[in-house]
């Protein structure tokens, strides 16, 4: 009898790579959180806002005076000295008014996080039931709301700062930094000072207008269509938005320098 051949051996089951897929999505997911999570630092720090303010305000700033005093029919040196006082000044006038207002901020935020920590210890029950109804709001159910609130501790610093961020809508831990917001307005006003400022330091005349005009434009494309993609927006809106204010101020500002030139003379 002859005997029945052996059945043929299954394939062994292709390996799907599962794994390494959920790893590269895991691995993607934690990139982008790491840089959603620098993104609100540097905002709530105040270092995006510096930024923004410094390089925008140099480039303007500067790109008028310079204007200004070419449109009086000034010469070359008279705008080399007035474009780099304009950058001095203006960089430590930045950098000052910046350290002021986030110290200020960070002042006032320390001042309601110790109320935050007398009100713990003096009447808890009212931060709690501020908490649930927080918590409602969010869309918890009640009762996990009050097991949620009434599991935290009410001494120490991580039963105050979850009431801020919860309640009161601010991380104690996140309130700005006069240091980064002070250095952040003076090394930004000063790059963007500087753009209009160079053309003149290589031509004069006409060339050196057109090219500080030109280079300032350039560099309020980039400024604006960099805010605009960190906003996720489109990034033509913001880059015209800046463009079209570059420009009016540099029509403006030079119109009123020849007028006043013409006046003199």
């Amino acid at each position: 009898m002859t005997a029945a051949p052996d059945p043929a051996p299954h394939p062994a089951p292709r390996s799907v790579p599962y794994t390494t897929t959920s790893a590269s999505r895991a691995e993607d997911s934690g990139r982008d959180a790491r840089e959603l999570q620098a993104r609100v630092t540097a905002v709530t720090r105040g270092g995006a806002r510096a930024a923004v303010l410094g390089v925008n305000d140099g480039l303007v700033t500067n790109v008028c005076l310079i204007l200004a005093v070419a449109g009086a029919s000034s010469g070359v040196t008279e705008v080399r000295i007035a474009g780099l006082a304009s950058l001095i000044a203006g960089a430590f006038s930045m950098a000052a008014g910046e350290w002021i207002s986030v110290r200020s901020q960070v002042e006032l935020f320390d001042g309601i996080v110790g109320e935050l920590h007398g009100l713990a210890q003096r009447n808890p029950r009212l931060l709690l039931d501020e908490l649930t109804s927080k918590l409602e709001d969010s869309g918890l159910a009640t009762d996990t709301a009050q097991r949620v609130a009434t599991e935290l501790p009410l001494e120490g610093d991580r039963f105050v700062d979850f009431t801020a961020r919860t309640v009161f809508g601010f991380d104690p831990g996140e309130v700005g930094s006069p240091a980064v917001a002070a250095i952040s307005s003076f090394g930004l006003f000063t790059a963007g000072a500087i753009v209009p400022l160079v053309p003149w330091f290589i031509t004069s005349g006409t060339a050196a207008i057109i090219a500080s005009v030109t280079a300032t434009a350039l560099a309020s494309l980039v400024v604006g269509g960099w805010v605009s993609r960190s906003s996720n927006r489109p990034m033509i809106q913001g880059a015209s938005r800046q463009l079209a204010i570059v420009l009016v101020a540099s029509v403006v500002t030079y119109g009123i320098g020849s007028l006043f030139g013409t006046a003199i003379a």
